[in-house]
């Protein structure tokens, strides 16, 4: 491969990590918030589904896909606050639930999203921060959905407010011992409650995105398993918002690592590039196996560690 393919397909992939990384991202810091207070919500993927679809609707309908990111969000906090008000009940399992939910959430999708697959609707706009460079391909690999940026100013915020903040220690002190929580007077049902709703506003808006920009359509296989790769992501990224932006853009520069390849003409194994994103996932959960080796810093109350 020559400089200008290298240096194409590392724009392609910069590219690529921006678009396809938002997504990932969103459900990532909702599945973050939701951990953090000692609560597995599968359900997600079932909730970036039907928040596709919502915001779809809603900006085919208004002429508003901004309207549509916020329905959206707030379709993802019903599906959350679903999911946390079921968990509260004696002897439910947080991990059935949701894997009920994420089927509830992407069959009304599909359902309420039949009329949809065809028309067209508005799309979220662009900010153009390749304005600074004559070559066309920076200009396109700089091409910043709004969404993007807000999407790293709620990791930092999220991981400020996790350390210096009374929110973040009661959410903290939830997730990590529900005894320690319930004598320092903390309501542990409410906190979880409200993390799981608030996780699934964030995974609603991470649906627009797929919907409203890229790949800017509503198709029942729009998701392809991002929200339950997101469940891995933030393992990998050890329940750390910050870090949940750097394997988010991780996994989506091994999105496009496929289609980056192929616009220089290499086309051999083109689908199994394309697989990489799933092979990471499977190798995280691999890892994950042994909670003394994998799962260091998880909060205790998460079933997964007991």
């Amino acid at each position: 491969m020559d400089d200008v393919g290298l240096s194409t397909v590392l724009l392609a992939m910069l590219a690529g990590a921006i678009r396809v990384s938002t997504p990932f991202l969103f459900v990532a810091l909702g599945e973050c918030l939701t951990e953090k207070s000692g609560r597995i919500n599968l359900g997600l993927e079932g909730t970036l589904v039907f928040g596709a679809m919502a915001a779809y609707a809603i900006s085919y309908e208004t002429g508003s896909p901004w309207l549509g990111v916020f329905v959206a969000g707030l379709t993802g906090v019903l599906f959350g606050a679903l999911h946390g008000a079921i968990c509260k009940l004696k002897g439910v399992n947080d991990i059935a639930i949701g894997i009920a939910l994420m089927l509830f959430g992407t069959g009304l999708a599909f359902f309420f999203g039949k009329s949809y697959i065809q028309p067209v609707a508005p799309r979220l706009s662009s900010v153009e921060l390749g304005s600074w460079s004559s070559d066309p391909n920076v200009q396109k690999a700089l091409e910043v959905n709004p969404l993007f940026l807000i999407g790293i100013l709620l990791a930092i915020v999220m991981w400020w407010a996790f350390r210096n903040t009374r929110l973040g220690l009661v959410i903290r002190t939830t997730g990590d011992s529900a005894p320690a929580a319930l004598a320092l007077g903390i309501n542990v049902d409410l906190v979880r409650f409200l993390a799981t709703a608030a996780g699934g506003f964030l995974a609603g808006v991470g649906g627009a995105f797929l919907s409203l920009y890229y790949p800017g359509s509503w198709t029942e296989g729009l998701s392809s398993g991002q929200g339950l790769m997101a469940v891995a992501l933030v393992i990998f990224a050890r329940w750390n918002p910050l870090a949940c932006f750097g394997a988010a853009l991780l996994f989506g520069a091994a999105g496009a690592l496929g289609p980056a390849l192929q616009s220089i003409g290499i086309s051999r194994g083109y689908h199994f590039f394309n697989a990489a994103p799933y092979v990471m996932t499977l190798v995280i959960m691999i890892l994950s196996i042994s909670p003394k080796r994998s799962l260091r810093g998880a909060p205790g109350e998460l079933s997964i560690t007991k």
